[in-house]
């Protein structure tokens, strides 16, 4: 990296003195050794980050446009870009429940140059299908920067004849087997989120997967599928027009967007409660001084009162956190979905 410089040599007509090295000197030669080498190589140790990003940066959304990854990734990665002189490009790699675009990054270069836009599903996937991942959920990403928090809600067809989650469950008992509910994939939050209300309301519904969250949605607007547990940010705008009717909302407090909507423990399943996340990861071994300089980037971003406006408006709450909070979070996550996928018995169809 241009700027390094390394002193080499005693300038000539001076006498070299030789001296038994003290223990101090002992101590900080290996470091000093490192140093070296690493001035060689063109990579000055304070500021490896500091010429970061030199190029343009593909951020991959495993999931299509329109969901609330792409919603949300789209908006902070524009801040990013303008703050930073440099383009973050998008790139939709749909499929499996974002594990194909997943894939993708978990094999591009350490550099900082691939970065993905994820949420909980993420580790989900880890656990519903297992050896069958191509990579390892925990050892070949590092987390970046959360971005922001989504609630679940619980959604109807107008034409379901129930209001509220007791009566959506009472008709569920006496229909077995004939209610259809989408989801944005296997071991998808919306899935998920559905599979433990499944679980503990005690009711028989049947699960069909889609490819993403506008598709999910999609097939409930139209009346194809009855219900689904959808993340607010993809159809609050149905709600609001009616198309859908909202019955609860999954997490442990009422969201800011659906004021009047009571969580499903209010509902009448006490205890219940998922919370989603989205935030962005890199390859594992990206270097720290990249990954500060994206999460300090990120974080700003996120505190610009246009993008807190912009990602509220479509019912995603900013959510700030520092790299060693997010990764903190990913193992805690990472743990209670594996609990909640042995617990609900949920599995690839």
């Amino acid at each position: 990296m241009a700027g390094a410089t390394i002193a080499t040599g005693a300038c000539a007509g001076h006498a070299v003195v030789h001296h038994q090295p003290s223990s101090r000197e002992k101590s900080v030669k290996p470091f000093l050794a490192i140093a070296v080498a690493v001035s060689l190589l063109g990579v000055p140790l304070a500021g490896f980050g500091q010429g970061y990003p030199a190029k343009p940066v593909r951020v991959v959304i495993p999931w299509p446009a329109g969901g609330s990854n792409d919603i949300v990734g789209r908006v902070v990665m524009q801040k990013l870009a303008d703050a930073m002189g440099q383009q973050f490009v998008i790139d939709n790699r749909a499929g499996a429940a974002g594990t194909i675009g997943a894939d993708v990054v978990a094999k591009a270069p350490a550099d900082g140059y691939t970065l993905m836009v994820h949420s909980t599903t993420h580790l989900g996937n880890a656990h519903m299908y297992g050896r069958k991942l191509p990579y390892d959920t925990l050892k070949d990403f590092t987390g970046v920067a959360l971005l922001s928090s989504q609630a679940g809600v619980l959604n109807v067809h107008p034409s379901l004849p129930v209001k509220t989650v007791r009566e959506f469950i009472a008709l569920a008992k006496a229909r077995p087997g004939q209610i259809l509910y989408s989801s944005s994939g296997n071991g998808s939050a919306p899935h998920l989120n559905m599979a433990l209300f499944i679980s503990m309301s005690g009711i028989d519904i049947v699960h069909v997967p889609y490819r993403g969250g506008p598709q999910e949605v999609a097939s409930l607007v139209s009346g194809e599928t009855q219900a689904a547990f959808s993340t607010l940010p993809t159809t609050i705008t149905h709600i609001r027009s009616g198309k859908l009717r909202a019955l609860a909302v999954g997490t442990s407090r009422r969201a800011r967007a659906l004021p009047g909507i009571p969580t499903v423990s209010e509902a009448g399943i006490k205890g219940y409660e998922m919370a989603a996340w989205i935030g962005v990861f890199a390859p594992a071994r990206t270097p720290r001084a990249v990954i500060d300089r994206l999460n300090a980037g990120i974080n700003k971003a996120l505190a610009a009162p246009d993008v807190e406006k912009r990602l509220e408006s479509q019912a995603l709450e900013p959510w700030s956190a520092s790299p060693e909070e997010f990764n903190a979070r990913i193992e805690r996550d990472y743990e209670k979905y594996g609990s909640l996928i042995r617990l609900t018995g949920a599995k690839i169809d």
